[in-house]
């Protein structure tokens, strides 16, 4: 048996509750109505009593020598003309003058009298010859204020039930409009309850609760939610360390996120994102993200329905980019080696040749000198470079330079140490640099790049980066856009592997890297028209210890 929804609880809780309230109040009405019909009943007796007793011929009668003969007509007359059960007028002892039953006359009165004789009036409710009856009891005084009788008039409880009974109909209205409008509210809620709730019960929301909860604290990757106004509502422990958040449970306006502009619109849009990548200062993050549309409740036809929000996941490629970074490393040396390999494998056949013809000490000449020229490269570099990662990555450039054709000169000051920087960030600084400077120096007549490595003096000792080649150079307005994401002056057919591959990637990775730093980056003019990048990273003197960017 399904279990019911709470949609479904709500109502016929709500239900109950309107049932019970209108019975309630039906009860509370009908009571109100009956004291108000005996409230006015008990007026109407005092008012007749009243009269009867200030009339001047009852008191001239009761004087008389035969009260009742004078008075008993009297009395039927009013108790006819008034629709009065009873009019009994008496004397002091009780005595009866009047009754509707001339039977009754002479004998005592039932009721209270204590209160006329004071010479006060009194109303009671009490069962007299004819029944329980409402009734009103006044003195009748003479001139000097001396009770000389008493009037009492009434009606029998059932006549005051039937005037009583007649505000039955607008009761009985009243309790069923409210009982109507209780269950039409108490229906419009559970069915909103219902969309709300996807038709679910409690135990079912409290597990979904839970469950996704854990789910969205136990995945690694960040995941966060923002509403239809842009806002980050949840967000788990991942994502708040890749967007810098604190953990407040205030939702955060994805405008005041310290992120990249183009991660901020993506947020507030709520459009669909498909693997998306977004640097930030620190990171390479990519970024998917969908409409958040709720389904149609259980037993509803699918409705088009504005998205609630988006749900957002972000994956950190940091870590993965700089793996890729050693592999295009480790690649570049490999294209250096295959290229070193098939000029060796020239050279060889040349010795080989040599002494074929009886030319042997020319064999000995030229190995020597090839040996000695390839050593003092190697030489060259890592005397220079104290990091191997760096030393080896110069070592493969030089011989992709060689390769295609590119006249590849450095400087290297040997108190520009890059002992306490960390060489991964190091390595993809100088080799984007270098691809990004041999793609443009391709492009002139007679390529040339001068990579330059030196320290810098100042406030804060800093490694000074400079790389330069002589090709086109950059225009203002593409300097400040060359180092975001995505953005590429290179032609696609000059992109190795097609013509999107790496486009716009490089340079970005650079700034990221410098700005993991806590360094600087520049772009200028050479003096022969090309583009020099100029790069500043500070260093940790003696006595600070660690590596930076680490």
């Amino acid at each position: 048996m399904r279990r019911w929804s709470l949609a479904r609880q709500f109502f016929l809780a709500q239900l109950v509750f309107v049932v019970v309230l209108s019975a309630a109040l039906s009860v509370i009405l009908y009571l109100d109505a009956a004291r108000g019909v005996n409230d006015a009943a008990a007026e109407r007796m005092v008012a007749v009593s009243t009269s009867i007793a200030l009339e001047p011929a009852v008191l001239d009668a009761v004087r008389g020598p035969d009260p009742s003969a004078a008075l008993q007509p009297y009395a039927v007359e009013v108790m006819d003309r008034l629709g009065v059960d009873f009019i009994t007028i008496m004397a002091t002892d009780r005595t009866r003058f009047t009754h509707r039953n001339p039977e009754e006359i002479g004998r005592p009165y039932l009721g209270s009298v204590a209160e006329a004789l004071a010479g006060t009036t009194h109303s009671e409710t009490y069962a007299g010859t004819l029944g329980p009856s409402i009734r009103a009891i006044v003195p009748v005084v003479d001139d000097a204020g001396t009770v000389r009788a008493m009037v009492a008039s009434g009606i029998t409880v059932d006549r005051a039930a039937i005037a009583r009974n007649a505000q039955l109909p607008l009761v009985a209205s009243i309790a069923l409009g409210a009982l109507a409008l209780g269950a039409l509210a108490s229906f419009l809620l559970s069915r909103r309850l219902r969309d709300a709730t996807l038709g679910m019960g409690p135990a079912e929301l409290s597990r979904t609760f839970v469950f996704y909860d854990s789910v969205l604290h136990s995945v690694r990757e960040g995941l966060l939610l923002t509403d239809a106004a842009g806002r980050l509502v949840l967000y788990n422990d991942q994502a708040a360390r890749l967007l810098g958040l604190d953990g407040s449970q205030e939702p955060v306006p994805a405008s005041d996120l310290a992120v990249p502009p183009s991660l901020r619109d993506l947020l507030a849009s709520g459009r669909r994102a498909l693997d998306e990548v977004h640097l930030t200062d620190t990171r390479v993050l990519v970024v998917n993200q969908e409409p958040a549309v709720p389904p149609a409740p259980p037993g509803r036809p699918p409705q088009a329905q504005g998205a609630l929000g988006t749900v957002t996941t972000l994956r950190d490629h940091t870590e993965i980019d700089a793996l890729t970074g050693q592999v295009e490393t480790m690649r570049t040396l490999t294209d250096a080696l295959r290229s070193q390999t098939h000029e060796h494998a020239n050279r060889l056949h040349t010795i080989v040749s040599l002494v074929e013809l009886g030319r042997g000490a020319d064999a000995v000449d030229f190995a020597t000198r090839d040996l000695q020229q390839s050593q003092r490269l190697t030489d060259e570099v890592v005397a220079a470079v104290d990091e191997p990662f760096v030393a080896a990555l110069l070592v493969g450039k030089a011989a992709q330079a060689n390769e295609r054709g590119i006249e590849l000169a450095w400087e290297i000051d040997p108190a520009a140490q890059a002992g306490s920087l960390d060489p991964v960030d190091l390595v993809t600084i100088v080799g984007n640099l270098l691809d990004n400077a041999f793609d443009e120096a391709s492009r002139s007549g007679e390529p040339r790049v001068r990579l330059t490595v030196r320290s810098v003096d100042g406030e804060a000792p800093a490694l000074e980066v400079v790389v330069e080649d002589n090709g086109h150079g950059l225009p203002d307005s593409e300097k400040a856009r060359i180092f975001d994401f995505g953005y590429s002056t290179k032609p696609a057919h000059a992109v190795a592997g097609g013509a999107s591959a790496g486009r716009g990637i490089g340079l970005a990775l650079v700034r990221q890297a410098v700005r993991r730093f806590a360094g600087s980056i520049e772009v200028t003019d050479t003096d022969d028209g090309g583009a020099r990048f100029t790069v500043r990273l500070p260093v940790a003197t003696a006595g600070t210890g660690g590596r930076v960017g680490a």
